[in-house]
């Protein structure tokens, strides 16, 4: 089957077959299958301010009735995957009365570079509100029924992702914070990624979300199927490292001690600070949240692409801000959970993985067919798969 299946034109008896194959949390099998079965008819074609606005003041009358208008709306750069626009909101705010409230749209593309649940999203940021910063989440046009495609309305938050005058390429690749931010950031980053692992989400609604069993392997094999089969759909070619870390992956599971809620993006880039007074002020990109061990953020945050050397130009800095071991011990004092050095080296393969799927598979494929209006920095983030290969053959060699 595979290798006469035109992935650009994928058929219904294809997809069955990836469902089957593969199988993941419910609200992910949608928006996966979604994007196969419209990839054949949906081309990516600009989408003016103007239609942004309509269909924004539409999804908004669908709860405020007529008592609200939409300025300042402008294009609002940074991200890799979604379309955002900046507006301001008059409106009769509950509990608060008539306001002006800065917003941000944030709508999928055609096909991004990671596809996902803008509902999922929408759930999680009103869940940990009041565990660590985040923007308010206030509307969520989870279908595109409003909007052209699937869409989110979350309050503007005041930061940045890198410093003003520092050095940063994009997605939070390489970034560098510089000696005189880093004792403020690192502990923040640490306590923040401790609280969302020790956060009780047993009472939050979050319907978008399965929740694998303690104690099993099923939150560690949803994950794979997950990227797997995105794997199988978007892949241009076959890249025999990729078979053997998914084999290697799957023989040797780990078990999830205790079930946290991961964010899927932990990282430098994707948080916001004030640069006055040094203060983490929302944690950005919640897209790929979902329930699993807490190594799996731990092992994303210490990719290499997100860190860079310090000024002694030996030591690596992961996520930008301290060393590896000294960040595990930091999270552990944070968290009072322990680091399982074998389950982190399990992750940091899987982080691997799933960064050569988002970059090499998917990112070329949305770039490659017009699906985004982001395909020069996808094609460009397509660039780093030889680095990412390069360093799973390492992994794998360490481990086997």
């Amino acid at each position: 089957m595979q290798a006469t299946v035109d992935k650009n034109n994928p058929t219904p008896e294809w997809i069955d077959h990836l469902r089957s194959r593969f199988p993941c949390e419910r609200e992910i099998d949608r928006v996966l299958t979604r994007k196969l079965t419209r990839r054949p008819t949906a081309s990516f074609s600009p989408v003016s301010l103007g239609t942004l606005v309509k269909g924004t003041e539409e999804l908004l009358r669908s709860d405020l009735g007529d008592d609200f208008t939409i300025t300042d709306a402008r294009w609002l750069t940074g991200g890799a995957s979604k379309l955002q626009m900046a507006f301001t909101l008059c409106w009769e705010e509950p509990g608060v009365g008539r306001t002006r409230t800065p917003l941000v749209l944030r709508m999928e593309p055609t096909e991004s570079i990671v596809e996902s649940s803008r509902l999922r999203e929408f759930q999680v940021i009103n869940a940990v509100k009041g565990c660590v910063p985040v923007p308010p989440a206030y509307w969520v046009d989870p279908d595109g029924e409003f909007l052209p495609y699937p869409a989110i309305v979350y309050g503007f938050a005041q930061g940045v992702t890198k410093p003003t005058t520092g050095v940063g390429g994009v997605s939070g690749v390489g970034t560098n914070l510089g000696p005189a931010l880093r004792p403020a950031l690192a502990p923040q980053f640490v306590e923040h990624l401790a609280r969302i692992h020790l956060f009780d989400w047993g009472k939050q609604a979050l319907s978008a979300f399965d929740v694998p069993a303690t104690g099993t392997t099923q939150a560690v094999e949803w994950q794979l199927n997950w990227y797997e089969r995105v794997w199988e759909e978007d892949a241009n070619e076959d890249i025999p490292l990729m078979r053997l870390a998914i084999a290697w992956m799957r023989r040797n599971m780990p078990a999830v001690d205790r079930m946290s809620l991961v964010h899927g993006d932990y990282r430098t880039g994707n948080f916001l600070f004030t640069e006055h007074d040094k203060q983490i002020t929302a944690w950005l990109d919640w897209e790929l949240a979902h329930f699993g061990d807490r190594h799996e953020d731990l092992a994303w945050a210490i990719a290499p692409p997100f860190g860079h050397l310090a000024e002694d130009g030996k030591t690596l800095l992961v996520a930008g801000l301290m060393p590896k071991a000294e960040l595990c011990r930091a999270y552990e004092s944070a968290s009072g959970l322990p680091v399982n050095p074998r389950t982190l080296a399990f992750y940091e393969i899987f982080t691997s993985y799933k960064a050569i799927t988002i970059t090499s598979a998917t990112g070329y494929r949305a770039s490659r067919g017009g699906k985004t209006h982001q395909d020069v920095l996808l094609a460009w983030l397509c660039g780093i798969s030889p680095m990412l290969l390069d360093n799973l053959r390492v992994q794998l060699k360490e481990v086997l």
